[in-house]
């Protein structure tokens, strides 16, 4: 056996579980480092089995089935108490699939909104927009139809 083999059955041979075979025994006698550990062990056993664990106060059990009654008593809040995790988790896998579904499919997809270029007013295009916004009320403005043309007689010809 070597050392490693040895270390390994040590806690339980220093506790008395398991007894050492005779090849166990040549290893610890000619081996120092672990006769010294083994010692070490036995030690360490012996001081465990010394120690007392301490008495509890009088009132230890009292106290703590008080103390348990108040925790029962704090989580049974309504009958509300039961349903809520459940609907949590189940709500938010319900949110999850709907996100995924969204994102797969394209998502909702926000109005277009018309690109429109700042045109000058008096130019071809800005007036045919004029009359294209404003048609109602050209269309009704009936002073533009009772209107005489005059020469312009200030002109040059």
């Amino acid at each position: 056996m070597n050392c490693n083999d040895i270390r390994e059955l040590m806690p339980d041979l220093a506790a008395g579980m398991n007894a050492a075979t005779p090849e166990m025994n040549a290893h610890i006698q000619s081996c120092a480092g672990c006769s010294e550990k083994l010692a070490q062990f036995h030690q360490t056993m012996m001081l465990l089995d010394e120690w007392q664990a301490p008495e509890p106060s009088p009132y230890f059990d009292t106290r703590l089935r008080a103390r348990l009654r108040e925790e029962a008593a704090k989580q049974s809040v309504g009958w509300f108490h039961w349903i809520r995790r459940p609907a949590m988790a189940v709500s938010l896998a319900l949110v999850m699939v709907v996100g995924i579904t969204l994102f797969q499919k394209g998502g909702v997809q926000p109005p277009e909104i018309p690109v429109t270029q700042a045109v000058e007013p008096g130019t071809a295009v800005g007036d045919l927009q004029a009359l294209d916004t404003n048609l109602d009320l050209y269309s009704n403005f009936d002073v533009l139809d009772d209107l005489e043309v005059q020469p312009d007689v200030t002109a040059n010809p």
